[in-house]
């Protein structure tokens, strides 16, 4: 009796997991916000990771020194806590910027918050940080036991709302966790109920997020996202206000998280993940492409850029110059450098660096990790990261510096 209850159960979700597919809309072309003339044609995105071999001057590189005299540099604002990670950014329609990270008395601990504060660039200073959600308010907004919190995401919706993606975890680690998101309607300063997104019509669980999203022309959100039970691997999530309404699978196996995504055109991009693999695989960048607006991704050759099983920071200006911040070496989250890849160029070279305790010993090297971009005007940067887990530092980059760091790459080829 039991086996004929289990098999109509599993027939039943058979069925509505199919109606779930059957009734996805139509996929959508990537939106882009940098002018076409001036990204990179989806074939140079190819052989920029066939040719990947000059990449390899990344590999334990020298740190150079900064294109310019000075970076403005801020710390996020004190909350007290002994513990902070997971910062994100995102532009407001005023010109300013809105950060989100959490902090607590440790990672996954019960009383870790989402914080936020905004940056003012005319005064070149952060307000006092407030409270997006914590671990009560999550479990009531939710009707449902909330364990932990953690990698806050801020997105624009099509309609000029704030949706702040969080990753919600009621049992277990990590692996068994689950996003939820929140929803607002004047650029941050009060939020609605948090909804859980059901990602699977199965189990619904595993499934975190940690980079940008990507829009569509139709107005839909792609949020990129990753799972840690069972396999490490990338998914793209299509995202229409708090409901998933297709998703697909951008790598596979035990060895891909946390994806960036490069949208390349209306149907190309490449994707870059933070490697998990065994030890005995390569330590650099795992890549997968899409020529069908993210409907399908292959696999393809690796950046042969050193990763450490740490996340990378990914922005396209407006001019299609392209930025990359991550820990360039194979062990350790002890250096962290800004990369650049100028327009048509297949080659991404270390412009900056931006912590490096290499010259310490083991025992004295911080945790410099997470790291996120944003660009306001589209020629600026403004970057986060996680400075040993104690601080969230800020860097501005002005324009005029990436100016100057791109004549730099510019005179570097012509030698």
């Amino acid at each position: 009796m039991s086996r004929v209850i289990a098999f109509c159960f599993l027939l039943l979700a058979s069925v509505l997991a199919y109606l779930h597919i059957d009734s996805y809309p139509v996929w959508a072309p990537f939106a882009s916000d940098y002018l076409a003339e001036n990204a990179n044609r989806s074939e140079d995105a190819q052989d920029s990771i066939e040719n990947s071999g000059p990449a390899k001057t990344l590999r334990n590189a020298v740190p150079v020194k900064p294109v310019q005299p000075s970076l403005r540099m801020e710390w996020l604002p004190d909350t007290g806590a002994p513990s902070v990670h997971a910062a994100s950014l995102i532009t407001l329609k005023d010109g300013s910027v809105r950060a989100f990270w959490f902090s607590g008395s440790r990672e996954g601990a019960a009383d870790v918050v989402i914080n936020s504060s905004v940056f003012d660039p005319q005064l070149a200073r952060w307000s006092a940080p407030t409270i997006v959600m914590d671990r009560v308010s999550a479990e009531k907004g939710l009707s449902r036991y909330i364990a932990k919190l953690g990698n806050p995401v801020p997105a624009r919706m099509a309609d000029g709302r704030m949706q702040l993606f969080f990753v919600t975890v009621s049992i277990g680690g990590w692996a068994g966790s689950s996003i939820s998101s929140v929803i607002s309607d004047d650029e941050g300063l009060t939020w609605g109920r948090p909804q859980r997104l059901i990602s699977s019509p199965w189990i619904n669980l595993s499934a975190l997020v940690k980079s940008p999203a990507i829009s569509f022309t139709d107005g839909r959100l792609g949020l990129p996202a990753y799972h840690e039970w069972i396999g490490r691997f990338g998914e793209l999530l299509r995202i229409d206000a708090s409901q998933v309404i297709d998703k697909r699978r951008m790598s596979s196996g035990r060895g891909a998280i946390q994806p960036v995504v490069f949208t390349d055109g209306p149907q190309e991009a490449s994707a870059f993940f933070r490697q998990t693999r065994s030890s005995s695989q390569p330590k650099q960048i795992p890549v997968s492409l899409t020529t069908d607006a993210g409907q399908s991704w292959v696999v393809t050759k690796d950046l042969e850029i050193p990763n450490p099983n740490s996340a990378l920071a990914a922005l396209t200006l407006a001019n299609g110059t392209r930025l990359m911040v991550l820990n360039n070496i194979e062990v350790g989250r002890y250096r962290l450098v800004m990369v650049m890849r100028e327009p048509h160029s297949l080659q991404w070279r270390v412009i900056q660096a931006l912590e490096d305790d290499e010259s310490l010993s083991s025992d004295q090297r911080r945790e410099f990790s997470y790291p996120y971009l944003v660009s306001v005007s589209g020629e600026d940067a403004h970057l986060v990261y996680t400075w040993d887990r104690k601080k969230i530092r800020h860097i501005y980059f002005s324009a005029s510096w990436l100016k100057n760091a791109l004549s730099s790459l510019k005179e570097k080829e012509v030698q």
